[in-house]
């Protein structure tokens, strides 16, 4: 649930800000990965990741969403739920989550007209619950990033459904960069650069390198790694 808004007002004008978007992840799931080809998945993880720890940072409403857990598609990617480990995931039975009452409910409850939203598949559960969600008046801005698909040419003629329908094509990056907008925004600064450093590759090392060797801080320490002990059984 998202806190107390201490957070500075960020201009609208058009923008996505920490105040007026809610976010959405769809069927971040092992089944749903397998099926992939069009993009990397560990880089679909990796993104969707980042996109997760932004919305906390930045105490956003975030609605999860699962379809046929135990009967085909496996539980949320643990890398997700540990983002959000309080909350319990929308099961449902629908490849459109718009059909399903609980999700557009949970959507309506945040009070917001803006979705961020990702997913998999892109063709399927992205796009009609995107579709739908437009003709209902809400904005829907598809991280494109963070969604994947059987295949390149399914991914990208549902982008351009999408687009036609009026969603707004974004990526993990740039969703956080509109909400942080101002590096004068001390409160999220430092959250922030710690995702860049973690998820965002070439960004995240150059930041690494002006932090160490121009400015002089000492260099980020990251959990020390563990070797895991072996399971008592196995099943």
């Amino acid at each position: 649930m998202a806190q107390p808004n201490t957070r500075a007002k960020r201009s609208e004008k058009g923008l996505l800000t920490p105040d007026n978007c809610v976010v959405a992840l769809i069927d971040l799931q092992p089944q749903m990965l397998f099926g992939v080809s069009n993009f990397d998945r560990q880089t679909i993880i990796n993104n969707n990741v980042a996109l997760s720890k932004a919305a906390r940072v930045f105490d956003m409403p975030v609605v999860l969403t699962t379809v046929e857990t135990k009967g085909f598609s496996g539980i949320m990617w643990p890398q997700i739920q540990a983002v959000f480990p309080k909350q319990t995931p929308i099961e449902r039975t629908t490849m459109d989550s718009w059909d399903d009452e609980n999700f557009v409910a949970a959507i309506k409850k945040s009070g917001r007209k803006k979705i961020v939203l990702a997913g998999l598949w892109t063709e399927t559960c992205v796009a009609l619950t995107t579709v739908q969600a437009i003709y209902d008046g809400f904005e829907v801005y598809v991280v494109e990033d963070c969604c994947g698909d059987v295949s390149q040419l399914s991914h990208d003629n549902a982008m351009k459904r999408v687009i036609q329908a009026g969603a707004k094509p974004v990526t993990a990056l740039s969703v956080m960069l509109e909400w942080q907008r101002d590096w004068a925004h001390k409160d999220t600064y430092d959250a922030v650069m710690d995702i860049v450093k973690t998820h965002c590759g070439a960004y995240g090392i150059g930041v690494e390198y002006a932090y160490t060797m121009v400015h002089g801080a000492p260099a980020t320490k990251f959990p020390e790694y563990i070797v895991p002990a072996p399971a008592t059984a196995h099943k």
